[in-house]
């Protein structure tokens, strides 16, 4: 699995994924590095997605595992560039309300708490 991760302050986490299918290939790889990253003093993690072409179930569960975690720490999780087709399976599956969603990582840095 390929990405990228910085912190653009001591509380926030952009996570970067460079690939086009988010799915069971690369979910237990991607729920392990949320796993990492959610540690208590990180209040915002920002998903770029705008790679990603493609979603199924297995690669909801990695994005809702990881809102679990962030929730968990009184945080929120903000996804950047979500393609039409994945936002779509979102709405179907009834998680889109979980997430802010934006277009780009500095719009979602200027919004956070």
């Amino acid at each position: 699995m390929h990405f990228e991760v910085s912190k653009p302050d001591k509380s926030t986490v952009v996570f970067k994924l460079r690939e086009k299918k988010l799915d069971a290939l690369i979910s237990p790889e991607l729920k392990a590095e949320f796993l990492a990253l959610c540690s208590p003093e990180i209040k915002t993690i920002i998903v770029d997605l705008s790679d990603v072409q493609y979603c199924d179930s297995s690669g909801l569960s990695s994005l809702l595992f990881c809102e679990r975690r962030v929730r968990e720490n009184n945080g929120e999780v903000f996804l950047v560039g979500v393609a039409d087709k994945v936002l779509n399976l979102m709405k179907i599956a009834r998680i889109d309300s979980l997430f802010k969603f934006f277009n780009s990582v500095e719009e979602a840095i200027k919004t956070k708490r």
